[in-house]
């Protein structure tokens, strides 16, 4: 699923975010933040060595935030570099959008699926997120948008998933589509699951039917995305295997008065019987251990505080929310936290964002790669 929810709020906050971006101390290599260190609340004083932390003080170094710290944010679903469905990359647009995740303290995403193959820069440039992703989306024949991702018979599937992980470490396979396709087999799921793995890589997972959701349990995907219409009684599985589910929360309860609205239809009776229900779900899954990741999957990109307040109104404990955003999803990404030799991302705020949520929308500072890239003004 991929909305294109707009707000003006987020706009100007990414835009004045940009004016008082870390004024007179863009370029610093030494960096230094102290304070509350989440998620364990230990005062910490932190020196970025390089794009490394540090106890050790560096000489030379610039103090750029104090209060309560944040291991750099994570949006563990987008899709940045075009701006409608089945549009070819844009790498200027690629970019902008790249920046938008940066001002909302964004420092580490993950992309289950890109219009099309990254510039160089991507994931690796100082002024944009560190970056996970699956290549271009595999599907199977008539099913997801026309001008995005590559088409697969069953049998081509779990060599073409495993080549592109491979590459990037992932591959994302859309197992169902629209009411009424034929979802993916589960014997070709795990057949995919089984080649991935064995080329050392991860399989993400596209689902919002019954059939798809109950396939990608049954064949122990690494990661679930959306979720919706999933049978609750598949959560126990998923935490027992390690299978995170990535709801996209606010993406589609967003979607609930577009769709309230429309004429009555089997897609309108699927997406409301499912949407309806999703935030229930979500907790639900949260509640019996499942690994719950944040992803916004929506246009304008740097919406991660927005699935963060998702997740807490659906009855997430604010602290496992913003794990979500952050240290429960860096770990699952391969990255640490704010302890010496981690990479150096923080976010800081004045006070605790769980005790008040007001906070995520404005950072006092943000750190990507021991630079401080956003400062408020």
């Amino acid at each position: 699923m991929i909305t294109h929810k707009r707000t003006g709020t987020a706009a100007g906050r990414h835009s004045r975010l940009r004016r008082a971006a870390c004024a007179g101390t863009v370029g610093v290599v030494i960096t230094r933040i102290r304070g509350y260190a989440l998620p364990s609340g230990e005062y910490v004083d932190l020196y970025a060595d390089g794009d490394r932390w540090t106890t050790d003080p560096v000489p030379g170094a610039t103090l750029v935030g104090e209060g309560w710290l944040v291991p750099g944010l994570v949006d563990a679903h987008t899709h940045p570099g075009a701006a409608e469905p089945g549009q070819p990359m844009d790498p200027e647009l690629l970019r902008e959008q790249l920046h938008q995740h940066v001002d909302a303290g964004v420092t580490l995403i993950r992309s289950p699926g890109l219009p099309g193959e990254p510039p160089p820069w991507f994931g690796e440039d100082p002024d944009v997120p560190r970056a996970r992703h699956a290549g271009p989306w595999l599907a199977q024949h008539g099913q997801f948008f026309d001008g995005w991702g590559r088409r697969a018979s069953h049998d081509e599937l779990p060599a073409l998933a495993a080549a592109q992980a491979a590459r990037t470490g992932w591959a994302k396979i859309i197992a169902d589509w629209r009411v009424g396709d034929s979802a993916v087999p589960v014997d070709v799921l795990r057949a995919v699951v089984r080649e991935v793995h064995a080329a050392g890589g991860r399989v993400a997972v596209h689902s919002q039917h019954p059939e798809g959701g109950a396939a990608a349990v049954a064949a122990r995907v690494d990661s679930l995305e959306h979720g919706m219409c999933l049978d609750p009684d598949l959560l126990a599985r998923m935490a027992a295997q390690g299978t995170a589910l990535t709801p996209t929360l606010s993406a589609i309860t967003g979607g609930l008065r577009r769709r309230e609205q429309q004429p009555d239809s089997p897609a309108r009776t699927w997406y409301l019987s499912g949407a309806r229900v999703h935030g229930a779900l979500t907790a639900a899954a949260a509640e019996a251990g499942v690994r719950v990741l944040a992803g916004t999957d929506s246009l304008p990109h740097g919406g991660i505080v927005a699935e963060i307040r998702a997740l807490v109104a659906t009855g997430v404990r604010p602290h496992d929310a913003l794990a979500a955003a952050s240290w429960k999803a860096r770990e699952y990404l391969g990255l640490g936290g704010l302890e010496p030799g981690a990479p150096a991302d923080a976010v800081v705020y004045d006070r605790d964002p769980r005790a008040d949520p007001d906070q995520l929308a404005d950072p006092a500072a943000v750190v990507l790669r021991g630079r401080c890239v956003r400062r408020r003004g």
